[in-house]
């Protein structure tokens, strides 16, 4: 059976808690500002005008998120593949939902809201100690920004030790998209695509 209602739904879920509702706030204050101070990663949600949604990841230095003001943050677009998907659909839609998380720590913060792309010498400044500094600088001006609990983290164990990895679990890069798309070519191992993208952060 498939739920097609918000009805459905929430006989299925129950009413959200007051809290749940209380927490969400139009700007960012104390704790919002430390954890985003503290934050060296997140994901950035958008969509196009027809509607096809991406989620990628945004990285940096703790704080690579910068606070213009308590509406207000700014994220520099470090060099990528210039598949250009979230900028693209910044420009279609205006509209994002980040995800930002801390290390160690098992709550995250959500923020959402309207975004624009800049290309003002004040906001590329973000970037100029770069060594390739960035071409654009998504601007969000925030509607909704509140903490998520930690109990999604928990469950995954995301930072704990027995939780990580090793990379030669998986192939590397370079072989994976070789094997999806058929290309027969010599590809380059996973320590050769680390030292390239060393050289091209």
């Amino acid at each position: 059976m498939r739920i097609v209602s918000e009805q459905h739904l929430r006989e299925l879920y129950g009413k959200v808690s007051p809290r749940a509702l209380q927490k969400q706030l139009g700007e960012l204050e104390q704790h919002s500002i430390n954890f985003l101070s503290l934050s060296p990663f997140a994901t950035l949600s958008t969509y196009s005008s027809n509607g096809e949604v991406d989620c990628s990841p945004r990285g940096g230095t703790a704080g690579f998120a910068r606070i213009i003001n308590p509406t207000r943050i700014a994220i520099a677009d470090a060099r990528g593949n210039n598949r250009l998907d979230s900028l693209t659909n910044i420009v279609q839609t205006g509209r994002v939902g980040c995800l930002f998380m801390i290390p160690g720590v098992d709550e995250t913060l959500r923020i959402n809201g309207t975004a624009h792309l800049s290309i003002d010498p004040e906001d590329l400044r973000l970037s100029s100690g770069d060594k390739n500094p960035a071409k654009s600088v998504i601007i969000i001006d925030i509607e909704d920004v509140y903490l998520h609990c930690a109990k999604s983290m928990m469950r995954a164990k995301l930072w704990h030790s027995e939780s990580i990895q090793n990379r030669d679990v998986l192939p590397s890069m370079g072989r994976m998209i070789a094997d999806q798309v058929g290309d027969v070519r010599d590809v380059e191992s996973n320590s050769e695509m680390i030292k390239r993208y060393r050289e091209q952060m």
